[in-house]
């Protein structure tokens, strides 16, 4: 059971509201547990996650002091880090030795929560601060899925930042098409990686070259979705990518999950996300790195094509 907004909380895999008594809570816990437990046919994971669940808020002491910390790095937006608050359409949100950076990284999902949390809450309806910890644990998964994904970008993006000056990475770059971006365009010595930053709260797996997992909707096909994107915006911008790169939290995932490249369609490779920095430094095994020729003339093309998803 991760932090991630978009991942189930204590209270709902109990079943129970965050405003539960502590009777209710101790009930509801113990009939999951004759639910789930593996000697009565029960599944195990799921009695797991109960335990794990009780153990965060069983005792009034542990429930106030998950209470307190839930989502510590939902802050408010004069503290957001610069990368994450300050890129500009078309500036650099980094300057010396680190990587050029383009774009507002996060920015488009940020401003996506922020709408639908102020639909859900209904027209008229002050919010005085979008980011308090009870505002966001009471909202539907749909509606802090979009904040996990701009803090899962942000983090991508402060990577990458650090990668140095030889790296160029671009941020959430409009495909060319109705409602399509890509989240980063990272160009380096190890060649061009379109990279998509995801967070749905739970482990993922590879089933018939396509990612599945209890967190994702039956009808959430991200591989498909990425292609088509990244097709879209490799022919607008008549570029090939190297990979196409799937970035998601160390517990979603052990080891990256690689899908071939199929005629026109890219290698799309999902790993967690402390894999990255090697993967956009080093490359894919067997590739040939490009010479810095090749690496500026892509560059000053991309600088020229690229459009915003904000524009």
């Amino acid at each position: 059971m991760s932090d991630s907004p978009t991942a189930a909380s204590p209270y709902e895999v109990l079943g129970v509201s965050p405003s539960a008594s502590d009777d209710e809570l101790r009930r509801a816990y113990r009939r999951l547990l004759r639910h789930t437990h593996p000697d009565v046919g029960g599944d195990a994971a799921a009695f797991h996650l109960v335990q794990i669940a009780w153990e965060r808020v069983g005792t009034p002491e542990g429930r106030a002091d998950y209470d307190r910390r839930r989502y510590p790095y939902a802050f408010p937006e004069p503290e957001r880090p610069a990368y994450a608050s300050g890129a500009g359409r078309g500036q650099a949100t980094q300057a010396g030795p680190r990587a050029r950076m383009y774009g507002h990284p996060g920015g488009e999902a940020r401003q996506r929560y922020l709408e639908l949390l102020r639909e859900w809450a209904g027209r008229g309806t002050s919010i005085d601060d979008p980011y308090a910890p009870t505002l966001i644990r009471s909202a539907p998964r749909e509606i802090r899925h979009w904040l996990a994904k701009a803090l899962a970008e942000e983090s991508t993006a402060q990577l990458v930042s650090a990668l140095g000056i030889g790296f160029t990475a671009w941020h959430d770059v409009s495909a060319g098409m109705q409602g399509g971006k890509v989240d980063h365009v990272v160009l380096g010595p190890a060649g061009l990686f379109a990279v998509l930053s995801e967070d749905w709260g739970g482990p993922v797996q590879l089933r018939r070259g396509e990612l599945v997992g209890d967190a994702l909707g039956p009808d959430v096909r991200p591989i498909e979705d990425v292609e088509g994107v990244v097709r879209a915006l490799a022919k607008s911008l008549r570029v090939r990518f190297t990979a196409v790169l799937v970035v998601l939290p160390d517990e979603a995932l052990t080891d990256p999950l690689t899908v071939p490249g199929r005629g026109r369609r890219p290698t799309v490779i999902t790993l967690p996300r402390s894999r990255l920095i090697g993967v956009l430094r080093s490359g894919l095994p067997g590739m040939d790195r490009g010479s810095f020729e090749k690496v500026f003339e892509l560059r000053s093309r991309l600088q020229d094509g690229i459009r915003f998803s904000s524009e």
